[in-house]
């Protein structure tokens, strides 16, 4: 069963966070994240993301996905605005980096990042978002606005016992790396994004 392990105060480039790590087991070198902001009131609706790890673009700042944007647009909105984020230990939709290399090999041959996956007899998203349900009902939280474009996000919340107060859009500028990931993640996935000029 999913529990925490450990918590501290982490303070950051964003602001001060309350960070917890969630595992079945104390010794799992990769739990799930917490990371709420400091002026957050768990007595109204709680603004939310879900986020999904990506080492190529949180660390190394890699300009084919938009993740590690993100993951700073949505540490700047809770820091302004309070909220948690629910980092979920899922490298690459959750196929891992061997294979999320593997798979951009295929996409420098002219696949997409769907096709790559497939062709690597990988599910196109293997992602399990139940989890953060979990992580919420543990913090003991109600009532959320959800910070996405995903829809399968906004599903997973709709069927759970968590009320859904609103969306909150989550506008990256696509770059000439980053633009078929972005069509295919609007194309394939149905993903809420804006139709925008592409960024150099």
């Amino acid at each position: 069963m999913l529990k925490i392990q450990a918590e501290a105060n982490v303070p950051t480039e964003h602001g001060n966070f309350r960070m917890i790590a969630f595992s079945e087991d104390e010794s799992d070198w990769m739990p799930h994240m917490a990371i709420i902001a400091e002026n957050t009131d768990f007595f109204r609706p709680i603004n939310v993301r879900f986020h999904s790890e990506c080492i190529t673009g949180e660390v190394f700042h890699s300009k084919k996905c938009e993740c590690g944007q993100q993951l700073d647009a949505a540490m700047k909105y809770m820091h302004e605005n309070g909220g948690l984020i629910v980092y979920l230990r899922q490298e690459g939709r959750n196929i891992g980096i061997i294979n999320k290399l593997k798979a951009y090999s295929l996409q420098e041959k002219g696949f997409d990042t769907v096709e790559a996956n497939l062709e690597l007899g990988l599910p196109a998203d293997d992602r399990n978002f139940a989890v953060a349900i979990d992580i919420l009902n543990i913090l003991g939280v109600k009532d959320i606005n959800l910070l996405t474009n995903n829809p399968e996000k906004i599903k997973i919340v709709k069927n759970s016992n968590i009320h859904l107060n609103k969306r909150i859009p989550i506008q990256i500028h696509s770059t000439r790396e980053s633009a078929g990931y972005l069509q295919v993640k609007k194309d394939y996935f149905g993903h809420l994004l804006e139709k925008e000029e592409e960024k150099e």
